[in-house]
């Protein structure tokens, strides 16, 4: 992975800095993104963890809302976990009145859908393109209630009450997961995945092709 490939994570709110490790560790320019100034200098960006309804209105606050839209819709990559994936959805159930996402994922995705911060858990699941099973994070964590036909399923809970609902998904460059890859501090495999998105979408890849 080149130094010369910038990747932000928004910043406003969340967990941020953990990101801001995994990315370079893994050998590319990660910057935090509070301004427009700053997204523009992004190959790719992370939408971390944290409250999906204060991140939106601290982008609107901030003038990143309609640029961080504009720029999902050019094509930059962009990742999301926990918070970042009802960002990043088309739909929410059981959102609040005034609840805005950025979308661009055809899903519909369920807040808290796993329960209060009580009922925050951890799991091994299996994730397509990897060959050994992650260990998933879920704190207040979302999940699928549905995906559209280009919306390629790369996750779901494997047991227990939650059993075959969806944790992560692809649509082109936008990736998504309900769980905290990067409080693994030893796993940084989705995020490598990730980086091949970014990396793709600069080789002028289409971005729509499923990996193999």
């Amino acid at each position: 992975m080149s130094a010369t490939t910038v990747v932000g994570v928004f910043a406003l709110q969340g967990d941020v800095r953990e990101h801001l490790r995994v990315l370079t560790d893994l050998g590319v320019r990660a910057i935090g993104v509070r301004r427009v100034s700053e997204l523009e200098e992004c190959d790719g960006l992370v939408i971390p963890g944290g409250e999906s309804t204060t991140m939106s209105k601290l982008a609107r606050t901030f003038d990143l809302f309609e640029p961080i839209r504009q720029r999902i819709k050019e094509g930059l990559p962009v990742f999301g976990t926990c918070a970042g994936m009802i960002m990043l959805a088309d739909r929410v159930e059981d959102g609040t009145r005034d609840q805005e996402t950025l979308g661009g994922l055809d899903i519909t995705v369920r807040r808290n859908a796993f329960g209060r911060q009580v009922d925050s858990f951890e799991g091994d699941l299996d994730f397509a393109g990897l060959d050994d099973p992650v260990h998933a994070v879920f704190i207040r964590a979302p999940w699928v209630e549905d995906a559209g036909p280009r919306v390629e399923v790369l996750a779901r809970v494997g047991a227990g009450p939650a059993a075959g609902r969806i944790v992560a998904v692809r649509q082109g460059s936008l990736l998504a997961t309900s769980f905290h890859p990067e409080v693994d501090g030893g796993d940084d495999r989705i995020h490598r995945l990730f980086l091949d998105l970014v990396v793709g979408a600069g080789a002028g890849t289409d971005p729509t092709t499923p990996p193999t």
